[in-house]
């Protein structure tokens, strides 16, 4: 046998050798910890929610599953920590509304594509919008469009910040109502608004569920419509949106998605898809998920989850369009 011969024997045993172990080492997935990049401080709503998730995964997966938070620019620093990873599923994005819905729409500088740089594993649920008012308010949503029509510019609501899926669910339904003219007032987070909307220094807020139902409850707020298809299951005496000023598919909920690096081979998708749908059919974990007045999604696919992302991204462009905001 020549030289030649022999170099090409040599190369064809040493990829096949390479081919044999990727492929089982995709069988045998996951033989180690899998890191979940939670792009968000620890300790808020999507943490939490990242942490039950991570435990049942960790269940079933037979490994550590450890929750890392990798906060900062609104989620971008731990979403391109995971796009930068190795494709191989152990690397992890509880990706958000705003890091997968918003990012590509209102930054400027972007540095990673929401669609194109991630592979979609399944949506997990979502946290309710709601529109809240102050008891001085009109009882009804319809009744507060008609006095903003009345009186324009004269009612103010407040968000937690400018960019922010909470202030675009507002901007959203100013033009689903008719285009009405409510003043934006922007603060720093939830903590903010709610006490200004409490003490009267604002007459409208949009916020989540599970925020703002412990002061509805108790007659400080009013929360006069919530942003889902159905009425919430956690608060089914609310109406929504659609039954309150008769839009047609308001829907505004802070979803979560669990993601990977683009290009993470396809079985290491399916096992991860299959285990997903296991973890996000747990009764016990709905039960948690109710205290955060979370609502679960639990029939996600991959395919599934990027066609939701793409229509997300549809819907809130023009609402981005027509706001004019670009953040640096």
């Amino acid at each position: 046998m020549n030289h030649f011969k022999l170099i090409t024997l040599a190369t064809a045993f040493f990829i096949s050798s390479g081919f044999v172990q990727s492929v089982s080492a995709q069988s045998t997935y996951p033989n180690k910890s899998i890191r979940l990049v939670v792009p968000f401080p620890a300790g808020g709503p999507t943490d939490v929610f990242a942490r039950q998730f991570g435990t049942r995964l960790s269940a079933l997966a037979g490994q550590p599953v450890v929750v890392d938070n990798k906060a900062g620019a609104s989620g971008a620093i731990g979403s391109v920590d995971v796009k930068r990873s190795a494709p191989d599923g152990y690397t992890l994005l509880f990706g958000t509304a705003s890091t997968h819905g918003l990012y590509n729409l209102i930054q400027k500088n972007q540095q990673y594509d929401a669609v194109t740089d991630f592979t979609h594993i399944a949506i997990l649920g979502g946290a309710p919008v709601v529109f809240a008012a102050h008891p001085s308010m009109p009882k009804t949503l319809k009744g507060i469009v008609n006095l903003a029509r009345a009186r324009p510019g004269q009612i103010q609501y407040g968000s937690p910040g400018e960019g922010t899926y909470l202030h675009l669910a507002f901007e959203r339904l100013k033009m689903d109502a008719g285009k009405i003219d409510i003043q934006h007032i922007p603060y720093k987070g939830s903590a903010q608004t709610l006490p200004a909307l409490i003490g009267g220094h604002i007459s409208m807020s949009v916020d989540t569920l599970g925020s703002a139902l412990p002061n509805h409850k108790v007659g400080k707020i009013r929360v006069v419509a919530v942003a889902t298809i159905n009425r919430s299951p956690l608060a089914p005496e609310l109406p929504t949106v659609d039954e309150a000023i008769k839009t047609r598919g308001f829907e505004a909920l802070l979803w979560n998605v669990l993601t990977a690096p683009a290009a993470t081979p396809a079985p290491i998708v399916g096992s991860l898809s299959t285990m997903v749908s296991k973890v996000m059919s747990d009764a016990a974990l709905h039960e948690q998920l109710s205290r955060l007045a979370i609502q679960p999604t639990t029939n996600s696919s991959p395919a599934m989850a990027t066609a939701y992302v793409k229509a997300e991204i549809v819907k809130w462009k023009p609402v981005v369009e027509a706001t004019g905001i670009k953040l640096d």
